[in-house]
C-alpha cells in the first residue's frame, strides 16, 4: 500500500479541476452538468475494458507501494479517478472557451454552400475533407492492428490507435463540420493545454515510477526525457475524443436549437437519442436562409455593441437565438433610419417597417399572417441586408405595441432640426442663443423619459416577452406585469447611459437628446453642443465643458437612481434568464461608471485606445469581462 497515485491526483490533477471549477461556476448551466456527466460515463464505460486488458497483459504495471489498493477489474482506484478528473477538466476548459461561440452560425447546408459563403466549390471541399479525415483515421486503424499483429514493441501503441481511432473516427463523421469550422479556440486550444500538461504530469510520474510501461512493449521512443511516446499519443488521443465529443453534443444541441421547423420541441436536457437523430439529420434538410439570417445576425451584434454580444454568450439555447434576432431587427431598423440620405427617405423606412409589421399583425379579415406576401413585400421594399433580419423576426410570440412605439421613438429622431450640409456652418451657429425657427424634440425630462422608453424599455419589454415564451411557463400574470414595468424603467436607464456616452457624437449628427431645459439652466442651447462637437477632438479635449460634464453626471446619476430601483427584479425572472439578464445589464452599466471615473479626473487613466472612432469611452475588454463574471456569480 502507497500514496504515490493518490499525490499525483492531490498535487497535479485536482488542483486544477478545482480552480477551473471556481472560475466557471457562475457560468455553469444545467446542460453543461450534463454534458460532463455524459461524457464521464462513457469515458468510464469506453476506457475500462480497455484498461483492464492492457493491467492483466501486463503492458503497464502499479508497483503495490505507489497504489492504496482498491481496484476493480484489476484497475486501481487512483486509475479510475484519472478517467473521471481528467474528463471533467478538459470539459471545463472546453466549456470556458467556447462559450462566447454561437454554435448555429457554423452549420452548413453543404448543397448550399456556395449561395451562403459566396465561396467557389465549398460543397465539395466539405465533402472531400470529410472523406479525407475518414481515410486518414480507417488507415489509422489498420496500422493499429497491423502492429498488435506483429506484437512486442509496437503492442501498446498498437492498443491505443485500436481503441482510440475508432471512436475518433465515430465522431468525425458525425461532426467533422464542426470540428473544422468552430474557432481554435474551441477545437485546438482545449486539446493542446491538458495534453502538455498530462504530458509533464506523466513524466514525473514515470520518473517516480508511480505507473510503469514494461520495455517489451514499447517503442523506446521519447517525446522528450522520461516522457514515451505511446504516453504522449495516449494523452493526445484521450483529450482529443473529449473535446471531440463536446464538439459533437453541441453540434447536435445547436441542429436541435437552430430549425424549429425540424424539432418543434426540444427539452432542456434532450435525451442521447434525440442528440443522436439530430446529428444523423441529412444537411440538406438544414434551413440555409436562417443559417444565414443568423450568421448577419450576430455578426451585427460583434460589431455595433460589444456590451451585449458578451452578454448574449450566457444566455442559452433558443432563447439566446431569438435575442440576437431581435437584437438584429432592432438594429436594421435603426440603421435604415439613421443612414438615410434625408428625412424623406428616413420616413419612407419607417413607413415600410410600420407596413411590414401590419402584414405581421393583421387586423383585419381572418387575422391570419400570410407568409407569402409577407416575403414579398420585404424582398420588394428592402435592401438585401436587412431582409433576413425582419423576415426571421419572431413576430409569432411577441405583441406587436412594443414594435410600433419603437419606430415612434424613431420618428423622434427625424424631429431634430437637419443638420447643415456644410460642416463650417457648424461652427457658425451662435454659442449661447438658438435660432428662432429651431426647435428640439427632447425638451423636457418627460420627453426624455418618453424617447428613452420608446427606443429602450420597448426592446426590454420585447426581451422579457422571449424569456417568458421559453422560461415563463410558471411565472404569475401579476410578476410578469411588474418584471415588465421594471424591465421598462431599466430600459430608460440603460438609454440614459448611451446618450451620456454618445453627447458628441449624436451633436455631429445635430441631435442633442440632454433636455433643453436642463441646457437652459446652466446657459446652452442646444447650438451651443453642436458647435463645439464641430471642432476636433482631442484627448486633452474629451471631457468638453465644465457645464457639459456637469450634464452628463446628472444624466448619469438619473441612470444609476433607476438601476438601482429595477435591478432587483432580475432576481424574479425564470433561474435561466437571472444570470444572463444581470450581465446584459451589468456590462452597459459599466460604461456609465466608466464615464464617472473619468469626470472624476479618470480621463488620464481611459487611454485613447478606449475611446472608440467617435471618442466615446468604451470599456477595456478584461474589464467587461470581469464584469460580466462578477454579474453572472450575484446569484
Amino acid at each position: 500500500m502507497g500514496y504515490d497515485y493518490a499525490l499525483v491526483h492531490l498535487k497535479y490533477t485536482i488542483p486544477p479541476a478545482v480552480a477551473l471549477t471556481l472560475l466557471y461556476r457562475p457560468l455553469l448551466t444545467r446542460l453543461d452538468v450534463y454534458k460532463i456527466v455524459f461524457l464521464i460515463i462513457i469515458a468510464l464505460v469506453s476506457t475500462t475494458p480497455w484498461d483492464s486488458y492492457l493491467i492483466r497483459t501486463r503492458i503497464w504495471t502499479y508497483p503495490s507501494d505507489a497504489i492504496i489498493g482498491p481496484t476493480l477489474f484489476d484497475i486501481p482506484a487512483e486509475e479510475l479517478f484519472f478517467f473521471v478528473v481528467q474528463t471533467y477538466t478538459t470539459s471545463l476548459l472546453y466549456l470556458f472557451l467556447s462559450k462566447p461561440t454561437f454554435h448555429p452560425v457554423y452549420l452548413r447546408v453543404e448543397e448550399d454552400a456556395q449561395a451562403q459563403h459566396h465561396v467557389k466549390a465549398a460543397a465539395p471541399r466539405w465533402k472531400y475533407l470529410k472523406f479525407g479525415g475518414k481515410l486518414v483515421l480507417a488507415y489509422g486503424i489498420k496500422t493499429g492492428i497491423d502492429m498488435i499483429e506483429e506484437g512486442r514493441k509496437a503492442t501498446y501503441m498498437g492498443l491505443i490507435i485500436v481503441w482510440a481511432a475508432p471512436f475518433l473516427l465515430l465522431l468525425w463523421t458525425l461532426a467533422y463540420q464542426f470540428v473544422l469550422g468552430l474557432p481554435l479556440s474551441n477545437t485546438l486550444l482545449p486539446i493542446a493545454l491538458p495534453t502538455l500538461y498530462l504530458w509533464i504530469v506523466d513524466t514525473l510520474a514515470l520518473k517516480r515510477g508511480t505507473w510503469v510501461i514494461e520495455s517489451g512493449t514499447k517503442l523506446g521512443i521519447h517525446l522528450w526525457d522520461g516522457l514515451e511516446i505511446e504516453e504522449a499519443v495516449f494523452f493526445l488521443a484521450t483529450n482529443s475524443l473529449i473535446v471531440f465529443g463536446l464538439i459533437a453534443f453541441d453540434n447536435a444541441v445547436a441542429i436541435l436549437h437552430a430549425f424549429p421547423s425540424l424539432f418543434p420541441e426540444v427539452p432542456s436536457l434532450p435525451s442521447p437519442v434525440l442528440l443522436v437523430r439530430a446529428l444523423l439529420t441529412p444537411t440538406s434538410k438544414y434551413d440555409g436562409e436562417r443559417i444565414r439570417g443568423l450568421t448577419e445576425a450576430v455578426d451585427r451584434l460583434r460589431r455595433k455593441s460589444r456590451s451585449f454580444y458578451l452578454a448574449s454568450g450566457v444566455f442559452q439555447g433558443r432563447l439566446r437565438i431569438d435575442l440576437i434576432v431581435l437584437y438584429s431587427f432592432c438594429r436594421v431598423a435603426d440603421d435604415l433610419i439613421d443612414d438615410a440620405s434625408s428625412v424623406e427617405v428616413a420616413r419612407s423606412w419607417i413607413a415600410r417597417l410600420t407596413t411590414f409589421l401590419t402584414l405581421s399583425y393583421p387586423t383585419d379579415g381572418d387575422g391570419r399572417v400570410d407568409p407569402s406576401t409577407i416575403r414579398a413585400f420585404v424582398t420588394k421594399n428592402f435592401p438585401p441586408s436587412a431582409q433576413l433580419a425582419l423576415l426571421h423576426l419572431p413576430t409569432a410570440y411577441l405583441t406587436p405595441q412594443p414594435l410600433f412605439d419603437l419606430l415612434a421613438g424613431f420618428e423622434t429622431d427625424l424631429l431634430f432640426p437637419p443638420a447643415p450640409s456644410r460642416p463650417s456652418d457648424l461652427t457658425s451657429t451662435s454659442n449661447t442663443t438658438a435660432s428662432p425657427d429651431s426647435t428640439f424634440p427632447i425638451a423636457t425630462e418627460a420627453d426624455l423619459d418618453l424617447y428613452g422608453a420608446r427606443v429602450a424599455g420597448t426592446v426590454a419589454d420585447l426581451c422579457l416577452q422571449l424569456v417568458f415564451h421559453h422560461h415563463g411557463a410558471l411565472v404569475p400574470a401579476a410578476t410578469a406585469t411588474a418584471l415588465v414595468s421594471a424591465g421598462a424603467r431599466m430600459g430608460i436607464a440603460l438609454q440614459c447611459v448611451n446618450i451620456a456616452r454618445d453627447i458628441a457624437v449624436d451633436a455631429r449628427l445635430h441631435r442633442v437628446y440632454m433636455p433643453t431645459s436642463w441646457l437652459a439652466a446652466v446657459g446652452l442651447t442646444p447650438e451651443t453642443l453642436i458647435a463645439a462637437a464641430a471642432r476636433p477632438t482631442t484627448a486633452a479635449t474629451a471631457r468638453g465643458s465644465v457645464e457639459v460634464e456637469a450634464l452628463r453626471m446628472k444624466l448619469l446619476d438619473k441612470a444609476f437612481a433607476i438601476y438601482a430601483e429595477a435591478r432587483a427584479a432580475i432576481e424574479r425572472l425564470p433561474p435561466e434568464a437571472r444570470p444572463p439578464m444581470r450581465v446584459a445589464v451589468e456590462s452597459y452599466m459599466e460604461i456609465g461608471r466608466v464615464l464617472r471615473e473619468g469626470n472624476e479626473g479618470g480621463w488620464a487613466r481611459i487611454r485613447m485606445k478606449e475611446l472608440d472612432k467617435g471618442g466615446r469611452a468604451t470599456v477595456p475588454k478584461l474589464r467587461r469581462l470581469r464584469t460580466a463574471w462578477k454579474a453572472a456569480a450575484m446569484g
